[in-house]
């Protein structure tokens, strides 16, 4: 079945995944595609959120998992956001 969109609704729906709201604390276990990918790893897996020194700060920093290797590291839970470098899911 096929889908027609509304004159417009593209550059909405493009819009609407640039610019994609996340939540950190709704981080874990989600699954992530990078857009360009490195060798083998292209699936990754948010295998940890780590908190804050500060109770009243706010979440900074996730922790990646890349399926295939293993291989672990961290970043910024907004990098995620950035629809150049990773696809929210595996795709």
């Amino acid at each position: 079945m096929r889908k027609f969109l509304a004159p417009g609704a593209e550059a909405q729906a493009f819009v609407s995944q640039s610019a994609r709201r996340l939540d950190p604390k709704k981080l874990l276990l989600s699954k992530w595609t990078a857009a360009s990918p490195h060798g083998e790893e292209k699936h990754f897996l948010v295998t940890g959120v780590i908190p804050p020194e500060h109770p009243a700060t706010r979440i900074e920093t996730i922790v990646m998992e890349a399926v295939h290797s293993r291989r672990v590291f961290s970043l910024s839970w907004r990098d995620l956001r950035d629809g150049q470098r990773w696809l929210q899911g595996w795709q």
